[in-house]
Order: C-alpha cells, then sequence, then structure tokens
C-alpha cells in the first residue's frame, strides 16, 4: 500500500518507466542483497575497526533483521538514522529494508531540531544513533531527548543493534523479507537547503534501484572497484550515486572513513587500494594541499566524483596533474537528477561542465522567470522530470505548490546554462544571485574569478546589505599568501570583468563554514558580513 502524503508518477509515466526497463518491479533490498550473495567470495566491506567477507556481511545483515523484527519494527515503520560512517550503517540500512521499514537518512551534524521534525512529519517509531560521541554531542543523549519529544518514537537502536542495552542481533537466523510494492516508499531522503528545516524526499524501490543501477553502470564500477564513503553515508552521493549500494551491486568492495580528512582518509586508501572517492570541492581542494607531502598516499586513486557543490574550473584543473587521478563532475540533487561527465568527454568539458542527464528518460527545461525556455547557451532555472526525480516531497502540499510545475516538473532552484557539448554548467542557485542596484550578479562567477589569483585557496561571494543598492559585493577568501581588496579588484580588471563585478568589501579567514551536506554555508557568512557592516556604520 503506498504511503499516505506520497505524490506518484501518473499512470502513464509508470507505465513507460516500466515498459523501457527503468522500472525493474524488484525490492530495493533484493537487488542489492542478490548481487552480494551471487559475486564470490572476498572481502566486501571495511572499516577503520572491523572486515567483513561476502557470507560474514549477508550474514549480519540478516542476523540484525531478524532482531529488528523480533524488536517489532516491520513493514510501514519508519525510522531515524543518524549513525556514523561504519559499518553499522550499512548492516542498519539493509536490515530496515530487510523487514521492510522506511530510513530517514538524517546526517551526523542534525540536532535536536531537525531531529524532531522530520521524526514527526515522517511519523517514525525508531532512531538509531551511535554510542560514540560526535564532537560535542553525545547521540544516546539526543535521542533520548527527542524521543521524549516526539510520542510516535518508541525505540531507541544505539548502533543500530542495542534496544534498552540488549543486543538484538539473532545470528544464524535467516530473515524471510516481506514482499514490499515497489511503486512503494524504499527511504526518505533530506533536502540540502541552507535555510529552514529540511523536507522528506520519498525514494521507492523501483526508482532509486534504477538510480543506483544506471549511476553504476555509467560510472564503470565493477568487481575491480574499491569505493571509500568518505562524506556522510546518509547524503544521497555516497550512498547511492553510485555510492556505497553502486559498490555492492557491481562487485566491489567499500571502505568508510568516519571523516573525510586527509589525516583519515589517506591511510584507508593506501591500505586498502582504493580505487574511487566521492567528495565535495571543500575536500577535493584540501586534498590537493595535502597530498603534496605524501604523493604515494593516492597512488591506486583513479576516479574522484566531485558534486554537491560546483567545483570552479580553476579547481578542476588541478585534480589531475594534483592527485594523479581523472575528475568526473558530479550534478545532482536527492530529489532525483543525476548529471555526470562521461569519460570520454574532452577534457575542457569535464573541466568547464557538471555533467549531462543520465538517463535517456531524464526531461529538463532551462527556463526564464517567467516560465518560458530561454536560448541555448542563456542561463535560466532548471526544471526537471523524469524515471527518478519525484513528483512531490512528503507530507507537503503547499511546498509543493510553489516547488512544481502544474504538469510535475521539479523546479529545482539550481540557474544553468547548456554548454555546446550538450552538457550543463550551473551558475549559482536562484537565490545565490547578488543584487547590487538591479544588476543580478551570479556569486558563481564572482568566486570564478576570485579563484584563478594565485593568492586565493578558496572563496565564496555573498550579497551583503547596503542601504543605497540594496547589496553590494561580499568576498570571504581563504588565502595562501597575503592579499587585499586593491590587488584583487585589479586582478578582477585585468581579467576584463565589469567594475561592477568587482568585490568591494573582502573578509580573509582561515576556513569557510560549510552545511551537513558539505556545501559551503551562505547564509551564515551573509550574516557574519552583514554583522560586520553593521558594527562599522555604528562606530562612525
Amino acid at each position: 500500500m503506498v504511503a499516505d502524503g506520497f505524490v506518484p508518477w501518473p499512470t502513464h509515466l509508470a507505465d513507460e518507466y516500466r515498459a523501457k526497463g527503468y522500472w525493474a518491479g524488484n525490492s530495493l533490498y533484493a537487488e542489492v542483497m542478490d548481487a552480494l550473495r551471487s559475486r564470490s567470495e572476498g572481502i566486501v566491506l571495511v572499516d577503520e575497526r572491523r572486515r567483513y567477507s561476502r557470507d560474514e556481511l549477508v550474514g549480519a545483515v540478516e542476523a540484525r533483521a531478524a532482531g529488528l523484527a523480533e524488536a517489532g519494527l516491520g513493514p510501514e515503520d519508519r525510522v531515524v538514522v543518524q549513525l556514523l560512517n561504519d559499518a553499522d550503517f550499512v548492516i542498519t540500512f539493509l536490515a530496515l529494508l530487510a523487514v521492510g521499514s522506511r530510513p530517514v537518512l538524517a546526517l551526523p551534524g542534525h540536532r535536536r531540531a531537525e531531529l524532531c521534525h522530520v521524526a514527526e512529519l515522517s511519523g517514525a517509531t525508531a532512531i538509531a544513533v551511535p554510542s560514540a560521541p560526535g564532537g560535542d554531542v553525545m547521540y544516546a543523549e539526543l535521542a533520548a531527548e527527542v524521543r521524549s519529544l516526539v510520542p510516535s518514537l518508541l525505540l531507541t537502536l544505539i548502533d543500530g543493534h542495542l534496544v534498552d542495552g540488549h543486543d538484538i542481533d539473532r545470528p544464524g537466523v535467516n530473515h524471510r523479507p516481506p514482499a514490499v510494492d515497489p511503486d512503494d516508499i524504499a527511504l526518505f531522503l533530506l533536502s540540502g537547503g541552507t535555510t529552514g528545516l529540511p523536507k522528506l524526499i520519498p525514494r521507492t524501490h523501483n526508482d532509486y534501484a534504477y538510480n543506483v543501477r544506471a549511476s553504476s553502470e555509467l560510472c564503470g564500477f565493477g568487481p575491480e572497484t574499491v569505493y571509500l564513503v568518505a562524506l556522510p553515508a546518509g547524503h544521497n552521493f555516497p550512498l547511492g550515486c553510485p555510492g556505497f549500494l553502486g559498490t555492492f551491486l557491481r562487485g566491489g568492495r567499500v571502505v568508510m572513513s568516519t571523516s573525510p580528512a586527509s589525516g583519515r582518509a589517506f591511510p584507508l586508501i593506501k591500505d586498502e587500494g582504493v580505487t574511487t572517492v566521492a567528495a565535495v570541492p571543500a575536500v577535493a581542494i584540501q586534498w590537493m594541499e595535502d597530498a603534496a607531502a605524501d604523493p604515494s598516499a593516492l597512488a591506486t586513486l583513479t576516479l574522484l566524483q566531485v558534486g554537491g557543490a560546483k567545483l570552479n574550473p580553476e579547481g578542476a584543473k588541478r585534480i589531475e596533474p594534483e592527485l594523479g587521478c581523472r575528475l568526473q563532475q558530479v550534478f545532482g540533487m536527492a530529489e532525483g537528477l543525476l548529471n555526470y561527465t562521461r569519460e570520454d568527454d574532452p577534457i575542457d568539458v569535464v573541466i568547464d561542465t557538471q555533467g549531462r542527464p543520465m538517463s535517456p528518460g531524464d526531461e529538463i527545461r532551462i527556463v526564464d522567470s517567467a516560465g518560458e525556455p530561454v536560448p541555448d547557451g542563456d542561463v535560466g532555472e532548471l526544471l526537471t522530470a523524469g524515471p527518478y526525480t519525484l513528483r512531490g516531497y512528503y507530507r507537503a502540499p503547499e511546498h509543493n505548490e510553489r516547488s512544481f510545475s502544474p504538469d510535475g516538473f521539479y523546479r529545482s532552484g539550481d540557474l544553468v546554462r547548456k554548454h555546446s557539448s550538450g552538457n550543463l554548467i550551473v551558475e549559482g542557485r536562484a537565490k545565490d544571485h547578488i543584487n547590487r542596484g538591479g544588476e543580478k550578479i551570479s556569486a558563481e562567477e564572482v568566486e570564478d574569478h576570485a579563484l584563478a589569483h594565485p593568492a586565493i585557496h578558496n572563496a565564496a561571494a555573498v550579497g551583503v546589505t547596503d542601504q543605497k543598492l540594496g547589496e553590494r559585493i561580499g568576498l570571504f577568501a581563504v588565502a595562501n599568501h597575503p592579499v587585499d581588496l586593491d590587488t584583487l579588484r585589479q586582478h578582477f580588471q585585468e581579467r576584463g570583468v565589469a567594475a561592477f563585478k568587482c568585490p568591494e568589501l573582502l573578509f580573509v579567514v582561515d576556513d569557510l563554514p560549510v552545511t551537513n551536506v558539505g556545501k559551503i554555508d551562505k547564509v551564515a557568512l551573509r550574516r557574519q558580513a552583514d554583522q560586520h557592516q553593521a558594527g562599522r556604520q555604528g562606530s562612525t
């Protein structure tokens, strides 16, 4: 039975997706576990403490599924999962699918407000957290607080297998998964916006299995793939784009790292012979700095996927010469659409674009503010629909009115233009433009020019409130060498940039704050810049 609050695909499209083979009619659990069981014996999962062979992993998933079922979890239950990057995340996620429960994938950085919100909205009956602390938080204490505030929460799972201090795993018990409707929800992802509380993104068995299957095929994953999960595993990118699910599906090995920091990730890459990693631009940039100290650490790395935010061309050019691996740009969204650069794309296309849609079933429109298509090469908002792109957020009818066109296309909020190759170039967010006296300036364009300066290591441009112009251009810069505003403006002028696009305020910082999904937190930067300006005005 399809869940209340879920917006299905229209019948004629669902029929088309089945006829064209996008939707195979299997549960997500069956697709992944059948692939695991059919592969040859060997190590399939590694974390910083343990190693699992094929049989050990299959046995661990079945033991946990049997325990979860005995604890009362089953079809229709929703479980908030806030686990760290280790084997327990993988085992618990698959075990929840095995009993028909739906994981609601929170992130380690979420706290009471976000967890209460998603637990209430999903009607969750359980929450799974780690026993290990995370910086300033004890997750078990946080879960207890959330349980006290959300009446539907009845169980707390610690490390995926402890309930009220008792180990629920049942080794040697073969759990028989219940029948599921492949058109029903398999899991919930969370929207990655930087403002407000996250929205629930329902992903069905059919659509997410296709998401994983098509991604892993396009990216060339196979038995030789050794995939490092460095970003939070509950995020769409390392989960199923192709992520660890795609690695299992194609017979590869998964390595879990509790942090993308080079001090944690580099030894795992070296010791386990990691071939493939997904990273956000901030991680890729830091790795390039750190790799210089030990070039051999990344010797086995052949593919670095970069997504989650736009990788500027100046940074993209450095990947292959400095890390010794191929770059694949990935522009995707937890709501569905995935764009990848291909292995046979010319190098300039790989550097300058963020890829093209993965599936023949993907539909895209690039439109102006009136909803009309723009000419090829012009910037507009990206709208999309297809066999793995949602038709509506879960239990969010008012938001869906704003986020979807009348014929069901998702309004992504991303500003893009089409490259001559057919690939997309991301120009920022519809809300990531600086409106300076009526001139709408792309923050990412400002950042591109700033990053071309040899002293600038990383940069983020924001609109700073101004009484006369509405906004002025503020630039937060992480610098390798001293740089001042006059020097930077001269650099912009030498690059032939219009004067009104030059930074007017410069903030040199040690690092840039990021959101839970690794994107630069521009909300925090705008607030900091506005406070700085208010302080200056108050002192004059």
